[in-house]
């Protein structure tokens, strides 16, 4: 169940880091978030009035409120060392978010045996190359080296929280409720500040209404990417559960390749070739 529900995420996430990545082209990435994150909300906010979800409302939602402050933060840090560049560098070092839950997995007493860390160490390595890592002539500014560093620390820290944000299903819809409203406010903020400072929240068109549903699909994809990975944590162990779901760009880079016709470079090739390895040995250890 750990590998099903933590290999959805990697399906999920890939799909929504490939639909928003489109999206930006268009529009503003902030628009993109707080738009995207918005339609969620008010689908997860039905559910949860639907499924009597408030009853569980508790201490565990601060969690929630947590990811939802800590996830903006790291995606707007992860956009703009993207733009600072070069992007073959960045991505790769943001998929060391896996070490975050990894991490807390091990200091919570977990101790994956020698098949799986064996998984684990492929796994990881599939990964960094699948994201297509420039290995030459690759000059990195100060400020995109920490701005990635902060996006991956942020990332794996809302794996850690959203893991321990409910126990129970309809309890994972009021966290997951919370943890999207949060997100707008805080993206909301965001724009609101860089408007003020002559950034643009809309296209010159205006807002794009035909591009409604695939911020919808972005947004619930991210959500339920959320869903799956908390079920997964809660039923295996965490170090498996974190590592299978951080396969994400090894699902961007075939989705790339599959709707954009992008040819994947050799190295992005025998990336995910690892990275199916490292699922193998993750499953059966």
């Amino acid at each position: 169940m750990t590998a099903f529900f933590a290999l959805a995420t990697s399906l999920l996430w890939g799909l929504a880091d490939f639909g928003g990545g489109l999206l930006t082209r268009r529009v503003p990435a902030l628009t993109v978030v707080v738009v995207s994150q918005g339609i969620a909300a008010v689908v997860l906010g039905a559910i949860v009035v639907a499924t009597g979800g408030w009853s569980e409302a508790g201490p565990r939602l601060w969690f929630a409120f947590a990811a939802g402050l800590v996830g903006p933060v790291a995606l707007l840090a992860f956009y703009k060392a993207l733009a600072l560049g070069p992007m073959g560098v960045v991505s790769p070092l943001a998929t060391l978010s896996v070490a975050v839950p990894v991490g807390v997995g091990l200091f919570l007493g977990e101790r994956p045996g020698l098949v799986q860390v064996g998984g684990i160490a492929v796994a990881v390595a599939g990964v960094v190359l699948a994201g297509g890592p420039q290995l030459r002539g690759a000059s990195v500014q100060r400020q995109a080296l920490l701005l990635s560093l902060v996006a991956a620390l942020g990332f794996g820290t809302v794996f850690a929280l959203i893991a321990e944000a409910s126990t129970t299903v309809t309890g994972l819809f009021l966290a997951l409720f919370v943890q999207r409203v949060t997100n707008v406010a805080t993206g909301g903020a965001a724009l609101y500040v860089s408007v003020k400072r002559g950034g643009d929240a809309l296209p010159e068109a205006g807002f794009p209404w035909g591009l409604l549903p695939a911020l919808g699909f972005v947004g619930l994809a991210d959500v339920a990417a959320n869903g799956t990975y908390s079920v997964a944590a809660q039923h295996g162990p965490v170090t498996v559960a974190a590592v299978l779901a951080s396969l994400y760009p090894v699902v961007t880079a075939l989705a790339a390749r599959g709707f954009l016709s992008e040819r994947l470079r050799a190295i992005q090739a025998a990336g995910a070739g690892l990275a199916l390895v490292g699922t193998l040995l993750l499953a059966t250890g």
